[in-house]
């Protein structure tokens, strides 16, 4: 089935990963992706002809300033989506942000602010808010099916490159667990409780002085709890979730991508099972509530609002400052 009428034209800003598993995900549902831009022309042109797309350019300002592109997704590493989401704003272009939206708080206003300045949608791309069993979530806590929320716990947990070399383990680079992994779970926790009202963080640190591992409790005024953690030397089940007076959800491994999930009544009868298969790999949702937003002259939606980014991005420098984790003297 597309989710797009194909009429909305998108730029893919970077060539890397992450670039072309959205890329992928755009082509296979409908969506017209119409232009590619990369600090190598080369690379531009590889990208390109693998995907089919009809324009490459050998810079991101040339990108930006295409006057066939309506959308840029930023595909490129935290320390650049700042600057990377400001250039196609200012060239008057929707931008969908990979996540984390950016290195902090600091940086995440002036992009969203920019934004809301020029009347544009900056979406974070955190596909797993769109994703149907995600919605499907959300309608159930909304029913009050399993009573009041009392705890989320998320985990996020890979063994990744241990290189000393590697962008994770950079932290110029914005390295280390927690931008990259901790936000899905942090992420969710917004998701579903908010906001907390006050953080408690611990951490263990590599050699290169970025989070090998990091765990917090986000505290709430109603006495809800999340707990989330994340690590990036050593893999985990995965799994989420959360817990309410009147029962529990279980989302199965690994819940940030679209998978069943089984909702329990607090004796343990089985209330639903959600399993239903998505085509691709699921990043085709949050690009359709980017077009969902343009079209309908919106700037934000309420599934991720450019405030929520924000915060997200405030609990993280809150985290940091915590565990001692620091960017370089730019970023904090």
């Amino acid at each position: 089935m597309s989710l797009s009428d194909g009429t909305i034209r998108w730029g893919i800003l970077g060539t890397g990963f992450i670039a072309d598993l959205q890329t992928r995900d755009l082509r296979e549902n409908g969506f017209t992706v119409q232009a590619v831009g990369s600090r190598s022309l080369d690379s531009s042109k590889a990208f390109a002809e693998h995907h089919g797309i009809a324009t490459a350019h050998g810079s991101y300002e040339d990108l930006a300033a295409d006057p066939d592109v309506d959308v840029i997704y930023i595909a490129t590493p935290h320390p650049m989506h700042h600057a990377n989401a400001l250039l196609a704003l200012n060239a008057g272009k929707h931008v969908l942000v990979e996540k984390s939206f950016t290195m902090n708080a600091r940086e995440a206003r002036e992009v969203t602010e920019a934004a809301a300045g020029k009347g544009l949608v900056a979406l974070e791309a955190m596909w797993t808010r769109f994703l149907p069993h995600m919605v499907r979530i959300r309608e159930i806590i909304a029913a009050g099916t399993i009573g009041e929320v009392r705890k989320v716990i998320a985990s996020h947990n890979q063994s990744l490159p241990k290189d000393p070399a590697h962008r994770l383990n950079d932290p110029a680079l914005g390295g280390g667990a927690l931008l990259d992994l901790g936000i899905y779970p942090i992420s969710f926790a917004f998701d579903i409780l908010g906001a907390p009202s006050s953080i408690r963080a611990s951490a263990s640190m590599t050699a290169t002085g970025v989070d090998r591992q990091t765990a917090a409790i986000f505290d709430y005024d109603d006495g809800a709890q999340a707990v989330v953690d994340c690590e990036l030397d050593a893999a985990s089940a995965n799994r989420a979730l959360v817990i309410g007076s009147e029962g529990w959800i279980d989302i199965e491994h690994t819940w940030y991508n679209p998978v069943p999930f089984t909702v329990f009544a607090t004796d343990g009868t089985v209330l639903e099972r959600f399993d239903e298969p998505v085509g691709s790999r699921g990043m085709q949702f949050q690009a359709a509530e980017v077009e969902r937003l343009v079209k309908s002259g919106e700037t934000m939606g309420t599934i991720l609002p450019p405030s929520e980014s924000v915060a997200i991005m405030a609990a993280m420098d809150e985290i940091r400052r915590q565990i001692g984790l620091g960017y370089g003297a730019d970023r904090a």
